[in-house]
């Protein structure tokens, strides 16, 4: 009896043994039992990635419509003053007719813009942070709506000189704004496909302005008022509308759900805003984006290490190239594209400018949205499209053929396309990580606002400010082709140096790895790796 019963506990005893060595030695049960266990929580892993991307596409259609819309009045009446130039030239009713405006006075008041741009970015952005982010946006909005109403009562060149000036005060901080919002709400290695969708509203201005100002030359005479004039008073008041419509619709800042948030102060004569998520969604965002919800009050020191960022410089000179193309291009498309056929009538002038940004929205929709997903190759999707620019330059100043010089203006779109989103989503990359909330919007404006210094260069130096490009004939404006060419060689020269100094300094490690001990849901599945073409049907998560 007692001879079975050890024989019974020690054969269990035994099994039990084996069954534990079997475990640590890696046997077929306990492998199994290690699939099974990976396998629920790689089941669990992607059901919560599933529920974050629909939280991210309940935000894409809150905030991208808004900021699409607000960009593209913004940069139709920013760069209308390129087209003012020359509708309805022919009746003597163009802007630099009406107001006798020397090259010399057009390059000086579009540099002034751009002036007052660079020196207002950073406070502007800085003042962002301490506000309500939607109140400030709709008051860039409304303001700069005001002043380009005020364009269509120009009437000399002093006050041509005041309102560029205006307008770039009002106007400075819209742009890395916009950057900075969008990482209130999104990881940074998220927002670059976002940055190009709304980004997108500045190709879509830029080439349905150029269409619709030939239906405002045929305005021109009616009311008393010329063609460009019409043109500046419709968009002004449609700015100012949507201005006002934007501080209801934006959400605010995100709060900690179940926080209860009450307006005080100046916050009481605004609409509060409706939260951007409720419910469920609200506590997994929360989740997920933790260091944004927690970020504390930045300091002067905080500021000072975010300017002390070595980082910052090359992001700088490589938006200053690509930028100051891009400007130059939007300036004086109509311009470059008459000393190609000077035959060309005004009208036909302002169909030809057009395609030139459907080719900057193709490669813009194209481009940024892979770049998210390989953004660990930021440097390789920036280069690309800066060499196509460099071909664009060089087949439009050197071709023999007119609608082959033509085509380089193409390239030179396509190529713009996805190099300013890509900048400003490195920049977010870069600094959020490592500065938190006022790395954004610090190292975003200035980016934008020194970089914006290219604008100055090619609005002001190049085109009608370099007197010997004013030579007549197929390559009038050789000169300063060759200057752009150069300066986005310097372009791809820093990027090629961001990404080898970074790998090289940063030898691997996660950006602000060591800054913050805070590891949310998005820092995590950053340390998972890029995802490449996971959701494109193309592999798995």
């Amino acid at each position: 009896m007692s001879l079975g019963t050890g024989e019974s506990s020690g054969k269990s005893l035994g099994q039990a043994v084996d069954i534990y060595e079997g475990a640590s030695l890696g046997s077929p049960a306990a492998s199994s039992e290690r699939d099974t266990t990976e396998d629920r929580e790689g089941g669990e892993e992607a059901a919560r990635d599933a529920q974050v991307e629909k939280i991210y596409k309940k935000l894409d259609r809150r905030i991208i419509p808004a900021f699409w819309v607000l960009y593209f009045l913004c940069a139709a009446i920013r760069s209308n003053v390129g087209l003012a130039l020359t509708m309805n030239s022919s009746t003597g009713d163009s802007l630099s007719q009406r107001l006798k405006l020397t090259p010399h006075q057009v390059s000086t008041g579009l540099a002034l813009f751009y002036v007052c741009y660079v020196l207002f970015d950073v406070p502007a952005n800085l003042i962002m942070t301490k506000l309500s982010p939607h109140v400030w946006m709709s008051r860039i909005v409304i303001s700069v709506g005001i002043v380009g109403c005020c364009h269509a009562a120009l009437n000399a060149a002093w006050n041509f000189y005041l309102l560029r000036l205006l307008l770039g005060i009002v106007i400075a901080g819209m742009w890395p704004g916009m950057a900075y919002y969008l990482t209130l709400f999104y990881p940074p290695s998220r927002t670059g496909k976002r940055i190009g969708q709304y980004f997108t509203a500045a190709q879509v201005s830029a080439s349905v302005v150029g269409l619709v100002s030939a239906g405002f030359q045929q305005m021109n005479g009616k009311g008393g008022l010329a063609g460009y004039e019409w043109m500046f008073l419709i968009y002004g008041l449609c700015a100012v509308v949507d201005g006002i419509f934007i501080l209801w619709w934006l959400p605010g800042r995100p709060t900690t759900p179940g926080a209860e948030t009450k307006s005080s102060g100046w916050q009481k004569f605004f609409p509060a805003p409706k939260p951007a998520l409720e419910g469920e969604d609200a506590k997994i965002h929360y989740e997920e984006l933790t260091r944004v919800y927690s970020s504390k009050a930045w300091t002067t020191r905080d500021l000072t290490n975010v300017l002390l960022d070595w980082r910052l410089w090359p992001l700088t000179i490589m938006y200053f190239g690509v930028v100051g193309v891009g400007i130059g291009v939007q300036n004086f498309g109509t311009l470059i594209i008459r000393a190609i056929n000077p035959e060309l009538t005004s009208i036909e002038l302002s169909l030809l400018f057009a395609p030139i940004w459907v080719c900057d929205l193709i490669a813009i929709l194209l481009i940024t949205p892979i770049s998210d997903r390989f953004n660990r190759q930021r440097a390789l999707f920036f280069i690309i499209p800066v060499c196509i620019q460099i071909s664009g330059l060089l087949v439009t100043t050197y071709a023999e053929d007119p609608w082959a010089r033509y085509f380089g203006l193409l390239m030179i779109g396509f190529g713009l396309g996805p190099t300013v989103p890509i900048c400003m989503t490195w920049a977010n990359e870069i600094f959020q990580p490592r500065h938190g909330e006022v790395g954004v919007a610090a190292a975003s404006a200035l980016v934008s606002g020194l970089g914006n210094l290219g604008s100055v260069t090619t609005t002001y130096a190049l085109y009608t400010g370099w007197v010997s490009d004013n030579v007549v004939g197929p390559k009038q404006f050789r000169k300063s082709n060759l200057v752009m060419i150069g300066i986005l060689c310097l372009s791809i020269l820093s990027a090629v140096a961001m990404g080898f100094l970074m790998k090289f300094i940063d030898k691997g490690k996660e950006p602000g790895e060591d800054a913050s001990p805070v590891l949310d849901g998005a820092a995590r599945r950053e340390r998972r790796g890029q995802r490449g073409f996971s959701g494109f049907g193309v592999g798995k998560k």
